[in-house]
């Protein structure tokens, strides 16, 4: 391991052999750090953390520090980042608190742009990206592939899909289903599917017409939601990603995004 002589690395963090921990960096008792990861400079590491292998870190990220929870009393609880991540500078991912299970968890390939915050209880998947000064707030969940748009804000609890996306300068309320995207200020409304973000990821042009038309049974019918999802199992039930929209929807606690109308639509 390179470890730089004006770093503070604990005696007992466990540190693999290649890490590289540069100038001013600060690692903790309690951290893991995995094979090829590296702490650029001015970067803490904190808490009951684990982080994997071929990391990124730049100056001035933050990890595991404590929740912003007035009921965290100092409990051990983590946060386990998986390999290939990389968190550019100000970063800040906080450590979980009990009553949300005690695990703030990041997968593996995410992109995590400068100012980018991660809360308490948040579980995230692989290959995403968060753009600049995105801030997510305790207990959230996002699927793989999936996109926060820079300066948005999304609220407590709330879920994103697989594949969906956030436009920028949005605040989201509500949960945003899979393979949808999402815009629109103070209250973001979701307009469509990801259709950009679909095709970069290889989807057929089959397969987005599938999900454009469930799309449409689902939130431009004008049937309640109940009546719409059975409407879209009996036409596409043999299809694993319409079932995965209908799954994630039976799934809500805070309800789905409010869809705009198809005018509203057409003018984006």
């Amino acid at each position: 391991m390179h470890i730089h002589p004006n770093a503070i690395v604990h005696p007992k963090a466990k540190v693999a052999d290649d890490v590289v921990v540069g100038p001013f960096c600060v690692v903790g008792e309690h951290v893991t750090l995995g094979k090829g990861t590296r702490l650029l400079s001015h970067v803490t590491v904190e808490g009951w953390t684990e982080i994997g292998e071929r990391c990124e870190l730049h100056p001035f990220v933050s990890i595991g520090g404590p929740p912003q929870h007035l009921g965290y009393k100092g409990e051990p609880t983590k946060v386990v980042i998986g390999d290939d991540n990389v968190f550019r500078e100000y970063v800040t991912v906080n450590r979980a608190t009990m009553q949300g299970g005690g695990l703030t968890s990041i997968g593996h390939k995410n992109f995590l742009m400068a100012y980018t915050h991660v809360a308490h209880d948040c579980r995230l998947g692989n290959s995403l990206i968060m753009a600049n000064a995105a801030s997510l707030a305790g207990h959230i969940t996002i699927g793989d592939h999936a996109i926060i748009g820079g300066l948005s804000g999304i609220h407590q609890y709330v879920r994103i899909g697989a594949y969906a996306m956030v436009g920028g300068c949005c605040a989201l309320g509500q949960d945003l289903p899979p393979f949808m995207r999402a815009a629109g200020g103070y209250r973001a409304r979701m307009y469509g599917l990801n259709s950009v973000g679909l095709r970069r990821h290889g989807f057929s042009s089959d397969r987005v017409a599938v999900l454009k038309r469930a799309y449409d049974i689902l939130f431009r019918s004008g049937h309640r939601m109940a009546e719409a999802a059975r409407l879209a199992k009996a036409e596409f039930g043999d299809q694993p990603d319409v079932m995965a929209v209908l799954a994630f929807l039976e799934g809500t606690k805070r309800g789905i995004c409010r869809s705009m109308g198809k005018d509203e639509e057409d003018e984006e």
